[in-house]
């Protein structure tokens, strides 16, 4: 049975994983050497250093969770634990979360911190799926199956926008709504959900209103205005973005060599975080930037594809959303560095610098290793 298993793992996805993770970590080295020294006084390979035991922890949390039944993971005691776990965590971060870049997102356990709302998305993706799997034969009841989880989901995103982190709680929404999307709902059921949706939103556009001042302030406005022109800001709020297409402008096809980045010596804030792929495209041009970008997108194309021929909707539906949820991180992580859309300081997967989001991508490419796994063995020995 176990040399059954093991022919069934899907040894390609769990190769681009492996090799991101890597090149992640290469790449960090290289573009966090002069930040840790600049702006930190630290020792040049800080954050490498930190960031290597990221990765072993990763890659011993991904082994241990690819082997475990993902199937597991629709019991009710677990649900109810996460959920519970959840919005316990959110609610106890306005108590004793510390505040980093204006947000309150932050546990700070010594020289260590954990980011709840990256854990979130794993939660509501296994949440969402667990209860649209369980209500397949009621699935277009908009009380008992639809509504419930749609205001976990809201409730969710709230609790994180109001961190401030309107990145991390658009990303939960997007993938919430991409799992609605594929439980097999009818549309007509969705526009009428949809409907209800707008008249609650216009019932509450007072309180919009009369919080407008906090919701819209001028240092989120400035990332819009920045966005939409930001050479008429370079000295300003479009300092990151002007900078971020010198450097991918001045990598060209073969780029200036690795370490050889120019924009990573102080001019490019978070070079080894927000603004990675700019220095990957500045030291190895066309060539580092197919790497990352075709790297993600066989991972989130072989996930759509465990999803289709996963016959349990439940793993169909995990699949769905992990998939969703690295390709949505992707585009908003990307679209901001080239200037697609506004800046939202999400950090790029498996690349970016950052203990949090890591694990929490090791977890979830785990269980998706496992759906694989299990979809080819029941095709294969089982049929």
């Amino acid at each position: 049975m176990w040399k059954r298993m093991l022919k069934s793992y899907d040894y390609s996805l769990i190769a681009a994983f492996l090799i991101l993770c890597l090149f992640g970590l290469m790449m960090i080295y290289s573009a966090s050497s002069v930040t840790a020294v600049q702006r930190y006084e630290l020792d040049s390979s800080y954050f490498f250093n930190k960031q290597k035991w990221h990765v072993i922890a990763a890659f011993f949390i991904f082994a241990i969770v690819s082997l475990f039944p993902y199937k597991r993971y629709k019991a009710k005691r677990f649900l109810l634990l996460i959920t519970l776990g959840m919005f316990l965590t959110l609610f106890l971060l306005f108590l004793f979360g510390s505040v980093s870049n204006n947000a309150q997102s932050w546990f700070q356990l010594g020289t260590r911190s954990i980011q709840p709302s990256e854990f979130s998305k794993l939660v509501i993706i296994i949440y969402m799926a667990a209860v649209f799997s369980k209500k397949q034969k009621n699935i277009n009841s908009l009380n008992n199956s639809i509504a419930p989880p749609v205001i976990v989901l809201f409730l969710v995103c709230f609790l994180v926008a109001i961190e401030p982190d309107f990145g991390t709680a658009a990303i939960i929404l997007f993938i919430g709504l991409t799992i609605i999307l594929s439980s097999g709902i009818k549309m007509k059921k969705l526009a009428k959900f949809a409907l209800l949706l707008a008249i609650f939103g216009v019932i509450l556009s007072p309180l919009f209103i009369w919080q407008k001042d906090n919701i819209l302030s001028e240092e989120r406005m400035s990332r819009v205005t920045s966005y939409l022109d930001p050479f008429k800001y370079e000295e300003d709020d479009g300092y990151h973005l002007v900078n971020s297409y010198l450097a991918i402008g001045s990598g060209g096809l073969t780029g200036l060599g690795l370490g050889q980045s120019v924009q990573k010596l102080g001019y490019l804030p978070e070079p080894h975080t927000d603004f990675i792929m700019a220095v990957i495209a500045e030291e190895l041009g066309v060539f580092g930037a197919f790497i990352t970008i075709g790297g993600l997108a066989f991972i989130v194309l072989r996930g759509l594809r465990t999803s289709m021929k996963c016959s349990d909707p439940f793993g169909a539906m995990l699949a769905v959303g992990i998939s969703s949820m690295i390709g949505i991180q992707s585009f908003i992580n990307l679209g901001g560095v080239s200037g697609v859309i506004p800046i939202t300081g999400v950090p790029l997967p498996f690349i970016s610098y950052g203990g949090s989001s890591l694990i929490l991508l090791s977890i979830s490419m785990g269980i998706l290793v496992n759906i694989s796994m299990h979809t080819k063995y029941e095709k294969n020995y089982k049929s």
